[in-house]
């Protein structure tokens, strides 16, 4: 079995509405061990155990935008003890950090991203490390050998095209049925979860609430159709701030648990 590693990624200069998500990593620590509830997956799996999950703190980040890419050799050093990172954010900016140092360790990876936005803008209000940015950085940076997008409901034009250009797998919501997509994938999985793909009445503590979304339920039957080696995995935009009686921290908490259990997995070691 796989140690996880959690770490906290507090950065969140790339919001581009509200900031806020910089004080995540704490609050949902702070959830976790509130006693409300245990710490085991629905598989069975009990984080509390020794050698389960170890907690590496925050990564310090420079308050600027291309502060974010500190990232990048903390993960890549936490791979190389073997342990399998599970990051709390922050804005979705931090994605490319962490899958950068993914594509460092392992080559091309395949990505499941959860999320109201493709996130794929070219080049938001003159950011490209803007959290609606990560996933063009991903793909034009060869970092994806396949990106599936899951609940998406806001698509502009620019997206489309980048989304066409890079053979990107995007499904919106409405009408989506998870028979239509192969979540078996081939190459090492990093998963990404921003909390707004959520319905905001799953998760009102968000900066960009966008409704029509997912349920809790939703994710977790997706979750549980994934087959692959699941490397690393992502929890970000949630925004304490816009939170209402720790609601959202909560539903992070229950994806911390779910996605250890995908990382915790047995498997055959991965290399470049």
């Amino acid at each position: 079995m796989t140690t996880i590693a959690l770490i906290g990624a507090p950065h969140d200069t790339n919001s581009s509405f509200m900031r806020g998500c910089a004080s995540a990593p704490d609050a949902i620590r702070r959830a976790m061990f509130n006693g409300a509830s245990n710490l085991t997956s629905e598989s069975g799996l009990d984080l509390s155990l020794p050698d389960v999950l170890v907690d590496r703190g925050d990564v310090v980040l420079d308050d600027t935008p291309a502060g974010v890419m500190g990232l990048t050799a903390p993960v890549l050093s936490l791979i190389s003890e073997g342990l399998a990172p599970l990051t709390l954010g922050g804005d979705h900016s931090v994605t490319h950090a962490l899958v950068a140092a993914m594509h460092a360790a392992y080559g091309p990876v395949d990505i499941l991203h959860f999320d109201a936005h493709s996130d794929i803008y070219e080049d938001f209000q003159g950011n490209p490390y803007s959290h609606a940015s990560p996933f063009a950085r991903i793909v034009e940076q060869g970092f994806a050998g396949r990106l599936v997008q899951i609940g998406v409901r806001t698509l502009t034009e620019g997206q489309r095209q980048m989304i066409d250009r890079y053979g990107v797998e995007c499904h919106t919501w409405r009408g989506f049925n998870p028979a239509d997509v192969d979540f078996s994938f081939k190459r090492p999985v990093y998963i990404s979860i921003d909390i707004d793909a959520l319905d905001p009445a799953f998760a009102p503590g968000i900066s960009h609430h966008e409704p029509g979304g997912m349920s809790c339920n939703d994710i977790l039957d997706i979750l549980a159709r994934v087959e692959g080696r699941v490397v690393g995995a992502d929890i970000v935009e949630y925004n304490p701030a816009r939170d209402w009686q720790d609601m959202t921290a909560m539903v992070c908490v229950k994806f911390v648990k779910e996605l250890a259990a995908l990382l915790a997995r047995p498997g055959e070691p991965l290399s470049n």
